[in-house]
């Protein structure tokens, strides 16, 4: 693609930046093929492709975002479909961000919608009010239809349909604190607790540590440590995203220095995705840069992680697994086959469901800011999941697990639950019988 950037533009390393991964787009239009917005509603303008040359309209004209480019850079679920497909190696996903970045600056928004993103901003990152908000939903359910008459409200009937009707308890596994391995000490990790993942389904850690300790290795939980920053990057505010990277960055770096990290273990990919991407979002921090990215080199899904421990083969056990890949696994990550490797030598069947690449909508606070496109989206998952006929569903993201459970009835747990139980753990209470 060719761009006209002035030599003052490209004197912005971010304009520099994006100016060259326009400059890959080749117009192909193969992206077209897995955006979900696109396979969905049929704009060109909610493709990568579309919003590519809105993106560059806007950059090259040093102008302001305006309504139309709001739109349908909100409609983007950063699933990165689009760059598994791209054949020009285009970097979408830096390219999508800053654009956020300079719609946040540069955009007034509807007082409802900077509301409603101010209060996920301050509630969502923080387990203590996530917690809180959870058994406030819970008052307020009852009044869902009356919220649903009013067109402002739909994200809070939303939030209200995601919200679980029970609220786990504070889990011993946010303590921070090593966790000793069992047998030889084969390796040293840090997990990441994260923010909304320990107050929905603290299981998923306690399994995973169980699991890593039970195979010689020790986790440890470092104090301090909190939110990756995800939900605020994709919001376009980077000064809060940058913050959060810079407090676990200093969190990770100082257990590394004390006691040496063979990895950093996170549980859900959504996170893993961002922490891997530290040290290109702190490459411009001369303080930072070195840090972010070592931590990145060392940030590993539990599933990754797992694969070099060559876990014992276990016999068939009769359960049938549909193995969702959360687009920031298969697309963020690139981790395809290790999660699905993992389950056949743990004694689990494995069966890929149709349009495995297309998101199922949760995509962060994707299905509550947009419920209408992620309604469908989801609707399309459980159909292709449910016809798999298995009897249960894995995958490796908190926000998959919560949006496709409130579309259908198969019990769908974190991977790590399987394979905990398949190497000597308690068997999920999800399982059938």
């Amino acid at each position: 693609m060719q761009t006209s950037f002035t030599p003052e533009q490209l004197a912005d390393p971010h304009v520099a930046e994006s100016e060259k991964i326009l400059r890959k787009c080749v117009h192909c239009g193969f992206c077209t093929a897995t955006c979900p917005t696109y396979v969905t509603l049929g704009n060109e303008l909610d493709s990568p492709r579309g919003r590519i040359y809105l993106i560059k309209d806007m950059l090259e004209n040093s102008r302001p975002a305006d309504k139309e480019v709001v739109t349908h850079i909100d409609r983007c679920l950063s699933c990165l479909a689009c760059t598994t497909t791209c054949p020009s190696g285009v970097d979408y996903m830096h390219l999508v961000d800053h654009a956020r970045a300079h719609i946040e600056k540069t955009y007034k928004r509807p007082l409802a919608d900077r509301l409603l993103r101010s209060l996920l901003a301050f509630v969502l990152p923080y387990p203590a009010r996530f917690r809180a908000a959870l058994r406030l939903a819970n008052m307020t359910r009852p009044f869902a239809a009356l919220f649903a008459k009013t067109p402002a409200f739909k994200p809070l009937v939303s939030m209200l349909a995601l919200a679980p009707t029970k609220v786990p308890p504070v889990s011993a596994s946010v303590k921070p604190g090593t966790r000793g391995a069992e047998g030889t000490k084969r390796a040293r990790v840090a997990i990441l607790s994260g923010c909304a993942q320990p107050v929905l389904d603290p299981v998923i850690n306690e399994a995973t540590m169980r699991l890593l300790t039970r195979f010689g290795v020790e986790v440890v939980v470092p104090r301090g440590e909190g939110c990756c920053g995800s939900l605020v990057h994709h919001m376009g505010r980077e000064e809060l995203a940058l913050a959060a990277a810079r407090r676990n960055v200093d969190v990770w770096t100082r257990e590394i220095e004390q006691g040496g990290l063979d990895a950093i273990i996170i549980t859900a990919s959504g996170c893993g995705t961002t922490i891997k991407d530290y040290g290109h979002m702190l490459r411009l921090d001369p303080v930072y840069a070195e840090k972010a990215a070592r931590v990145s080199s060392l940030a590993k899904d539990i599933t990754e992680y797992l694969a070099t421990l060559e876990l014992p083969q276990r016999d068939r056990n009769g359960l049938t697994v549909a193995y969702h890949s959360a687009c920031s696994m298969q697309h963020g990550q690139k981790i395809t086959m290790a999660p699905k490797l993992l389950l056949k030598a743990a004694g689990f069947t494995v069966r890929d469901p149709a349009e495995g690449h297309l998101c199922c909508g949760s995509a962060g606070t994707y299905n509550i800011m947009q419920p209408e496109i992620s309604a469908q989206l989801k609707a399309r998952k459980v159909k292709n999941i449910e016809a798999t006929k298995a009897d249960v569903i894995a995958t490796g993201n908190i926000g998959c697990i919560t949006q496709i459970a409130t579309g259908t009835d198969m019990p769908i747990l974190h991977t790590a639950q399987l394979l905990d139980w398949a190497y000597g753990g308690p068997r999920p209470a999800e399982l059938p019988v």
